[in-house]
C-alpha cells in the first residue's frame, strides 16, 4: 500500500566557519564553510493528494504560498518527474527566520526528500541536489545528508566527520537579509583558500584563530544586537555567528555545560541548547 502521509524533520545547520574567498563574474560569492546539522528542527507534515494539487496548510508570515520554498520544491519535483500526484504541506516552524540557520533551505530539502518517497519517484541524491541548487545555495547540503566541507557557492561538498558536541544557539531579535550582507562594500572577499586536510580534528573550530565568519563583522556593524549577543555568549565559550546572521552559537562538550551557560544569560535572551547530529535524519530517503 503506498504511503498516504509522512512527518519529517528539517534540521537547522550551523556554519562552524564561513570564509569568502572570491567572487564570480555573475556576482555570486565563492565560499568555503563547514556545515553542521543540529537537532533544532522544523517539523513538516505531508499528505498525499491524488488530484495533482500542491497546497500549503500553514501560514508563514510575509511569505505568499507561491514563494514558499516548500511549495516551490514540490512543484519543481512534479515538473521534473511528470507525476500526477500532489501534496498538502503543513510546517511547524521552530527555526527562526532570517537567522542564518538555513530553515527555509532545510524545509525545501526535506520536501524534495519526503516527496521523492511519498510519490514513489526514486530519484537519486545527485539529481535531487541539482534540483535543490536551483532553489537556493544551501539546499544541496541538506539533501547530501552529511556534515560537510563546502566550496563554490556552497554546492561542492565533501563529508567531514564531526565529534559529538552541544551548542548554545541564541536568537537576537533581528532578521538579517542575506543580500544586504553579501553586497556590503566592507565585506571581506579575499580570505585565503584552504583545503579540507587543513581543518583541525577534535578541536572547537571557534577556538581556531584562522577560522572565522567573514560575514560577522558587517552584520555586527549593521545590527548591533548581533554584536551584543556574541559578547554575552562569548563569556562562556568562543562564540561565532552562523551564516549571514543573526543567530550566534558556541560549542560545549556536554549538554550540562551548555544548559548551565544558557541559564546564566540575562532574562529575556532567546535561545536553545541543541545537539550536533552525525548526519541528516532523512539521509536514507535518497540513494
Amino acid at each position: 500500500m503506498p504511503l498516504a502521509t509522512l512527518t519529517c524533520a528539517a534540521p537547522a545547520k550551523l556554519n562552524l566557519f564561513l570564509h569568502v574567498i572570491g567572487r564570480r563574474a555573475d556576482g555570486y560569492h565563492l565560499l568555503q564553510t563547514l556545515f553542521r546539522f543540529i537537532d533544532l528542527a522544523d517539523i513538516l507534515h505531508f499528505t498525499l493528494r491524488q488530484d495533482g494539487g500542491v497546497h500549503r496548510q500553514s501560514v508563514l508570515d510575509g511569505v505568499p504560498e507561491a514563494q514558499d520554498l516548500c511549495v516551490r520544491a514540490a512543484r519543481l519535483l512534479q515538473q521534473e518527474s511528470g507525476t500526477q500526484l500532489g501534496v498538502d504541506i503543513r510546517v511547524e516552524k521552530r527555526i527562526p527566520m532570517g537567522g542564518g540557520l538555513g530553515g527555509g533551505s532545510s524545509d525545501a530539502a526535506t520536501t524534495l526528500l519526503a516527496l521523492n518517497r511519498l510519490w514513489g519517484l526514486n530519484l537519486g541524491r545527485e539529481r535531487l541536489m541539482q534540483l535543490g541548487l536551483t532553489l537556493g545555495a544551501d539546499v544541496p547540503v541538506f539533501v547530501y545528508g552529511d556534515n560537510a566541507f563546502a566550496e563554490g557557492v556552497g554546492e561542492r561538498l565533501q563529508t567531514f566527520a564531526l565529534p559529538p558536541a552541544w551548542y548554545v544557539v541564541l536568537f537576537p531579535p533581528v532578521q538579517v537579509p542575506t543580500a544586504q550582507i553579501f553586497t556590503h562594500p566592507e565585506l571581506t572577499r579575499d580570505t585565503n583558500s584552504i583545503t579540507i586536510r587543513a581543518l583541525p580534528i577534535g578541536q572547537r573550530f571557534a577556538d581556531v584563530a584562522w577560522l572565522h565568519n567573514d560575514l560577522q563583522a558587517v552584520a555586527c556593524k549593521l545590527y548591533p544586537e548581533v554584536a551584543k549577543y556574541l559578547e554575552m555568549l562569548g563569556k562562556y565559550a568562543s562564540a561565532m555567528m552562523t551564516g549571514s546572521g543573526a543567530c550566534v552559537f558556541a560549542e560545549f562538550a556536554s549538554e550540562a555545560a551548555a544548559q548551565n551557560a544558557l541559564r546564566q544569560l540575562p532574562e529575556g535572551v532567546q535561545g536553545v541548547v541543541a545537539q550536533g547530529l552525525p548526519q541528516h535524519p532523512l539521509k536514507e530517503f535518497a540513494a
